[in-house]
């Protein structure tokens, strides 16, 4: 036991040890920028971030807002609901070719010349980020929610296909041997054993994937994908931060709403 606390205390101060020395190499010797660090943070704070500006709640000037509520018709609401409708769309889509995609590329249902393929192909996929995805789908099918879509779909393919056979090998070996025994085909043995018995993750990865593309949509929109990164982008140029950090409390306000879904697919 003891022998066990000194690998484990050397093996702490071996990280640590290492970090430091790889964090000053990165400074480089240039300590006098750490200095005022705090300083010109509490004056960022203070002068251009806070207190939020709440006008990116209030009804655009154009076009005229025709519904009951201001905040309905505000950059905040509008960039919001687009953002969450390309999250749901896309890890929709991402989920129905990932999963066939995924079954091909495990190893306990395929030989290894049909799943490593398939593996690169997933991995291809999520090689590149949403932004790169969002980046080369704005090049081809131009500015706006579509490019989003393809580019989160794409991303979400590679990035839930690689959970969804990892699961699907974690799959205990009797439930396959017995359909094996049974004579049930691959297609079969997937539809009747593999997806139910890894319903639960399977969902589970689901719901962490909207999330995840929700989060990271707000990103994608500063290359023109569409969402709330539109606005963002817009405001950063031209340093508004107040009206920048006022999205992000709203943006956290409304993914906690109860009402989410339900005013999820309304008209704009």
């Amino acid at each position: 036991m003891n022998i066990a606390r000194r690998k484990y205390s050397i093996f702490i101060t071996f990280i640590l040890f290492t970090t430091y020395l790889i964090f000053v190499d990165l400074v480089d010797g240039n300590w006098a920028s750490l200095e005022n660090s705090l300083e010109n943070l509490s004056r960022f704070f203070h002068e251009s971030l806070w207190p939020p500006n709440w006008k990116v709640i209030e009804a655009q000037s154009y076009p005229i807002c025709e519904r009951n509520w201001d905040f309905l018709c505000s950059p905040a609401y509008i960039g919001i609901m687009e953002t969450l409708k390309i999250a749901f769309v896309s890890t929709g889509f991402g989920f129905i070719i990932s999963l066939p995609l995924a079954t091909l590329a495990s190893r306990n249902l395929y030989s290894d010349s049909i799943a490593i393929p398939f593996r690169f192909l997933l991995a291809a996929m999520r090689t590149l980020p949403s932004i790169i995805w969002a980046i080369f789908f704005v090049i081809l099918v131009g500015l706006g929610p579509v490019s989003g879509v393809l580019a989160m779909t794409f991303y979400t393919v590679g990035y839930l296909g690689k959970l969804q056979y990892e699961t699907i090998e974690g799959l205990s070996n009797d439930p396959l041997d017995a359909a094996k025994a049974m004579g049930l085909k691959n297609s079969e043995m997937i539809q009747r054993v593999v997806i139910p018995e890894t319903a639960n993750n399977l969902i589970s990865q689901l719901f962490f994937m909207f999330e995840y593309n929700v989060r990271h949509g707000s990103v994608i929109g500063i290359v023109g994908a569409g969402g709330i990164g539109y606005y963002i982008s817009t405001y950063l140029k031209f340093l508004q931060y107040d009206k920048v950090i006022a999205f992000y409390f709203v943006d956290d306000a409304t993914f906690k709403s109860p009402s989410l879904f339900g005013n999820l697919f309304r008209e704009k």
